[in-house]
């Protein structure tokens, strides 16, 4: 089968054109021709599409020659194989021709050469395409990594087989302060001279490592670079070795950056983690760990030590007259006041607002008692100036010592802050050296001051309810009512949890009083929920009454003008009272509950099970639910003991034709037990988490 083949032929002469088209059938090919005998036309020949495979060119034309056409073809494609064609070629003529490109010449006379030089230039020029192909591969390739390396942003160095180098990127040379130009035959180590920075010695040559292990190598995370000009980098880096396709070690690559900005954002942020970014002593984190350090060297070696705890008396003054800005400025000067009247090795913080602590390590209660009373005096003696204002300031200081094995970092900063608490109940400006007894003090202390805040919370309207689901375990864990619960928002916003300001209610007497807000704020809601909804058959507002409500006689008669007032249906809410409250105050308890249930509402008995004579009076009190105490029921899936008092609850309770209710559900197995046991319905965290009361739209 004939051979395609695409030729230009350069000929005056028909009829000589014709007989090298012959030739090369003869030889076995298929030729698609063009025929030019022109300057302009062999121009426009050479741009058709597809290119020409081969030229076949007359050496002697009119107007025209050979070799000017040849000089044409090597211009257009230096790799185009052209063949000289002529009935008579000297050896002068031959060697122009060669000159100029041609890739033979070939008789008139003698054209059966014509098709096997043909066949040997085609297979010549593929050969000198693809190593042209192959050398702008290669050349593409090298100017690629050439710029890749001097682009990225690592410094980059490369060394031979024997550990000189031969490369240095921009960065590089930057970094070691060494050109390329200058760095060229030198060995690595004069270039890249490494010491630790710690001790100063220099490092171990990596190209060397490389080249002897032939394994990857890192430097140490204490590396220091010093440069041709002294200058001191931090850096860190890897050195691999470059191997040729048999595998044989070439030489090195070593890739290093500058990691300055790195250690300095890492010490700014231990610095930060440990330190107040306001005064700049340390934290309170800080604080707790040096206490828990030196107590435990405290008890290997038996030393004694001393805690205060410093409270500012007027902080608020300056903070309400001048604003924060003077309140901050304060304290830092507060801070280096009390510091300069410490011995050294202190360990001195800022634990929050307006407190500051101090360790005072290997010294006695003396010592403590004398360093306690100097900042007092110079806290004293310090007035405070802010613009046209002026503070006096004093402090009081609670004092902790330390003695004897096996004290926790809690119990020593507790009683420190104990102590600090009775030294402002005695009138401030003092020192207080915490003793037995103290704690009780601090407690009645902090409930009085709680007594302050649920008033000012009242008058400030930062009472809120939450609300928590009970669901029903025998109808698809349906929601079949919510329990309303308290809380307070504080003046900075944050929400304060019942345990810290219910103590203070109970003990001061606020309960009452807080039911009453609790009642008000209930029935408006729930008789706004029912009127949206539709319902209002089942109790779907749960509200908890305290055990100084129960006997108090004008509380009756304000659930009923509240009930009037809001418009609440009476089916719709449930009274909670603790089983306690209710044995405590067992006749005034049972005609409360007989009052209201006439009038529709329903009762739970709360923390049923906590007290000693549950069953005796529970056939006593006409109550509507049992709520199991949830101390029986969060531990019931791994001690068998509460899980029979559950059980024996919940059976006496439906004996007695009481539903059953299990607080602190906390997850799905104790869920799936209670409702194997018949448990009528659960509430906790595993049921739902108490929420905010979503509006009414």
């Amino acid at each position: 089968m004939a051979i395609p083949l695409r030729v230009l032929l350069i000929d005056d002469s028909a009829d000589d054109a014709e007989l090298v088209l012959l030739a090369l059938q003869r030889g076995g090919y298929a030729p698609e021709s063009t025929r030019v005998d022109t300057a302009e036309g062999v121009r426009r020949a050479l741009r058709a599409d597809p290119p020409w495979q081969i030229v076949i060119a007359d050496f002697s034309m009119p107007g025209f020659d050979g070799l000017s056409a040849l000089a044409m073809v090597r211009r257009h494609d230096p790799d185009l194989p052209a063949l000289l064609v002529s009935g008579e070629v000297g050896e002068e003529t031959a060697v122009k021709a060669m000159k100029a490109g041609a890739s033979d010449y070939i008789m008139k006379g003698n054209l059966a050469r014509l098709a096997p030089a043909i066949e040997r230039e085609l297979r010549e020029a593929d050969e000198r395409r693809r190593r042209r192909q192959a050398e702008q591969a290669l050349f593409r390739e090298r100017e690629r990594a050439l710029v890749t390396l001097h682009s990225i942003g690592d410094a980059v160095i490369t060394t031979d087989a024997e550990g000189l180098v031969n490369y240095l990127n921009p960065v590089a040379e930057q970094l070691t302060g060494w050109t390329n130009e200058h760095a060229q035959n030198q060995p690595l180590m004069r270039i890249f001279t490494v010491v630790n920075e710690t001790t100063r010695q220099q490092i171990k040559n990596p190209a060397d490592i490389c080249l002897r292990t032939g394994s990857n190598v890192a430097l140490g995370a204490q590396s220091l670079l010093i440069n041709r000009d002294g200058q001191e980098f931090p850096v860190e880096d890897s050195a691999a070795p470059i191997r040729d396709p048999d595998g044989s070690i070439i030489g090195v690559v070593l890739v290093f950056h500058d990691v300055s900005y790195e250690r300095h954002m890492a010490r700014q942020i231990s610095w930060q983690t440990t330190h107040d970014a306001l005064t700049g002593l340390h934290n309170r984190s800080e604080f707790e760990t040096r206490l828990a350090q030196l107590l435990q060297r405290g008890d290997a070696v038996g030393h004694q030590h001393v805690m205060l705890y410093i409270d500012l008396d007027q902080f608020k003054v300056v903070n309400d007259t001048c604003g924060h800005v003077a309140g901050d400025e304060l304290l830092r000067q507060l801070g280096t006041l009390i510091g300069k009247n410490l011995p050294e090795n202190t360990i001195y913080a800022r634990l929050g607002g307006d407190e500051f602590g101090i360790l005072l390590p290997n010294h006695d209660l003396t010592t403590g008692i004398k360093y306690g009373e100097q900042i007092l005096r110079a806290i004293h003696d310090f007035h405070f100036r802010w613009d046209d204002s002026s503070f006096d300031v004093s402090a009081s200081i609670g004092l902790a010592p330390i003695v004897g094995a096996h004290q926790s970092s809690s119990a020593v900063m507790s009683a420190a802050d104990v102590a600090c608490y009775v030294a402002k109940d005695m009138g401030r400006n003092r020192l207080h050296v915490y003793q037995e007894g103290d704690i009780e003090q601090a407690r009645r202390h902090s409930e009085m001051q709680w007594v302050s805040r649920i008033n000012q919370a009242l008058e400030e309207q930062r009472l809120i309810l939450y609300r928590q689901p009970i669901i029903s375990l025998t109808d698809n864990y349906r929601v079949h009512h919510y329990e309303m619960l308290l809380r307070m928002i504080d003046r900075e916003g944050k929400l304060v949890p019942p345990g810290n300001f219910i103590p203070a209610a109970e003990r001061f007497n606020l309960m009452p009083t807080l039911d009453r807000w609790v009642l008000s704020a209930a029935f408006q809601y729930c008789a706004a929920h029912c009127r949206r909804s539709g319902e209002g058959k089942d109790a779907n507002c749960a509200i908890n009454l305290s055990g100084t409500s129960l006997n108090d006689d004008r509380m009756l008669e304000y659930i009923r003008e509240q009930m009037t007032q809001h418009k609440v249906q009476p089916n719709s809410i449930c009274f909670e009272i603790t089983e306690t409250a209710a044995i405590a105050n067992l006749g005034n308890a049972i005609e409360f509950i007989r009052e209201l249930r006439s009038m529709g509402c329903e009762f739970a008995l709360d923390d049923f099970g906590s007290g000693l004579s549950s069953f005796a009076y529970l056939k006593n009190l006409p109550v509507d639910y049992l709520k199991i105490d949830g101390n029986f029921v969060k531990d019931m899936e791994t001690d068998a003991m509460d899980s029979a008092i559950v059980e024996s609850i919940n059976q006496i309770g439906h004996v007695l034709g009481i539903r059953t209710i299990a607080e602190f559900v906390e997850n799905t197995a104790i869920r799936d037990s209670l409702g194997k046991m018949g448990v009528d319905f659960a509430q906790g965290y595993g049921i739902g988490k108490p929420e905010p009361l979503p509006p009414l739209d």
